[in-house]
């Protein structure tokens, strides 16, 4: 693991906080906008049986939320090999 000068660690953080930005929006859309806001609209569609508004609200928002910790992982993992600040 090599030190990062101050430069490279702004660097890093930025694209880190821009990244958690990103996947915070997109949960809160999916959790918030789908399972609350727009439930009504959502559930004029049927999914197996279920409203889609009512699945986004109890399934469907969690489902998104461990798909984006998945996602996280790999691009974290990406940006570490990138500044060579990578786990042994």
């Amino acid at each position: 693991m090599q030190k990062l000068s101050e430069a490279q660690a702004k660097e890093y953080w930025k694209r880190n906080r821009s990244l958690m930005i990103r996947l915070m929006a997109i949960w809160f859309i999916v959790s918030f906008g789908f399972g609350i806001i727009g439930v009504d609209l959502l559930n004029t569609v049927q999914v197996g049986g279920y409203k889609l508004g009512f699945w986004f609200a109890q399934q469907g928002s969690i489902f998104v939320f461990i798909g984006l910790i998945f996602y996280y992982v790999v691009a974290m993992a990406r940006l570490d090999r990138e500044f060579g600040v990578e786990e042994d």
